[in-house]
């Protein structure tokens, strides 16, 4: 049977796109094996396989020298290789492509002004040509490609989800206890050895700090195919992680986030008189027991690395500040188009500078100038409002810390797999439920109500 963007009519390809959608729904399946199993591998990599990682396999992907094309995380090569595999299997990739970027038009055009700024990256000597493939062209194009809805594909990605992340938060307490870190953050190979902070599974301590505080939220107004208590435990597991990955606005955001959501959620089932008396003893213990728990930690110094980020920060609140300081120095035109870099470079190390300029916006418009910021900006902005809709309404609370903690480093601004981890969890574990719909039987005489 031929695919439906197979057909040369628009009008015939429209309507038997959507017959097969349809049969696409009641089947329970819409993609092939190997696309399937690819979509898991690309996820898993995505979050088990970290830069340190890379290093010791000669991948220099963290690294300013060495060859481009380490540069690219490998996830990113599986996503773009299944959507090219996708395309071919479909008998017509033009029609393929038009097909899923009518079902997702805010990740097609994400990734189309990704595309375009970077060319305009290339042309231009700027930096940040794989940060523009890494950060926005993968996310866009993993969301396209999740946009045909196979139910078997969520459920896989689901398990992998939380596998890698329980993993990586046990790794994480055996780095903090043992003080060796198994796959350290490296620049060009050098490991940073005064910094011990756990690196885990996904590298850079913030990087780590920043997915788990989401996952957390996520546990908390998501992953309803989970059971209560295996949520209670996977969230005391990776609350631990955060204390050990020591990302201090990662730990007050999820505090913050989540203490205020448990506070409302509690005080509308105590409106509406629906209380489960096992799980209001459970929570009474719970809370009863935490005191006792935190002072025991505390005692051992399960805390002391995350107490001394809190006092010494290394300059990064003053970080935040001194970046305003670079627009005194830059004419109207610098900030439209964007100013040399080197001039940037040397106003970075006058104003201390030298670890990151930790806000996405203004780092970008420093780097690209105003105009190429703004149009990133508009991409992005739908992009997370598309991923958002397609979610059920509990994704608020994560959306909201997402967009707290991304605006505290350079995070998109630079290369990262942050955004394509975070419309992975959001779309796996705050995926809608499906309706099942059962066929009704024909009466067996007439006037006999079907059950």
């Amino acid at each position: 049977m031929a695919t439906p963007w197979a057909t040369p009519w628009a009008t015939s390809w429209s309507g038997s796109a959507s017959n097969h959608g349809a049969a696409a729904r009641r089947a329970g399946t819409s993609v092939d094996a190997l696309t399937r199993f690819g979509l898991i591998a690309a996820v898993a990599v995505l979050f088990g396989v970290s830069g340190g990682m890379l290093w010791l396999v000669g991948y220099n992907y963290d690294g300013l020298f060495g060859n481009p094309a380490t540069k690219i995380h490998p996830s990113t090569y599986l996503i773009v290789l299944l959507l090219a595999w996708r395309s071919c299997t479909s008998g017509n990739p033009v029609g393929y492509i038009v097909h899923i970027a009518d079902r997702r038009p805010a990740s097609a055009l994400m990734a189309a002004i990704s595309i375009l700024l970077l060319f305009v990256v290339i042309a231009r000597q700027r930096p940040g040509m794989a940060g523009m493939i890494d950060t926005f062209v993968a996310a866009a194009l993993l969301v396209l490609m999740l946009s045909e809805d196979d139910e078997r594909t969520f459920a896989g990605l689901q398990t992998v989800v939380h596998v890698v992340m329980t993993a990586n938060a046990l790794l994480a307490l055996f780095e903090f206890a043992t003080k060796t870190l198994l796959f350290p953050y490296r620049l060009d190979g050098v490991a940073f050895t005064t910094d011990l902070r756990s690196s885990a599974l996904q590298g850079h301590p913030l990087a780590n700090a920043m997915v788990t505080a989401i996952y957390v939220l996520a546990l908390l107004s998501g992953a309803r195919s989970l059971s209560m208590p295996v949520r209670i435990g996977l969230i005391g597991l990776q609350c631990a992680a955060l204390v050990a990955f020591g990302g201090r606005t990662a730990m007050v955001t999820t505090i913050v986030l989540g203490g205020f959501y448990l506070l409302f959620q509690g005080i509308t089932k105590l409106r509406r008189g629906r209380v489960n008396l096992l799980g209001a003893a459970l929570g009474f213990m719970l809370a009863a027991l935490l005191p006792v728990v935190i002072v025991v930690a505390a005692y051992y110094g399960f805390f002391d690395a995350l107490l001394e980020r809190f006092v010494s920060d290394s300059g990064s609140a003053n970080a935040r500040v001194e970046m305003f300081e670079l627009f005194k120095y830059l004419e109207w035109r610098d900030l439209i188009v964007g100013p040399d870099v080197e001039l940037v470079d040397s106003l970075r190390r006058i104003n201390g500078l030298e670890q990151g300029i930790e806000n996405p916006i203004i780092r970008t418009i420093v780097y690209q100038g105003a105009f190429f910021t703004l149009l990133l900006t508009f991409g992005f902005v739908l992009f997370l409002f598309e991923v958002a809709r397609r979610c059920h309404p509990g994704i608020w609370l994560p959306m909201l810390g997402w967009i707290i903690l991304i605006n505290t480093s350079e995070s998109v601004a630079s290369k990262t797999t942050l955004l394509t981890k975070f419309v992975v969890l959001a779309l796996v574990l705050y995926r809608p439920a499906r309706a099942v719909s059962r066929p009704v039987s024909p009466p067996a005489w007439p006037g006999q109500v079907p059950r």
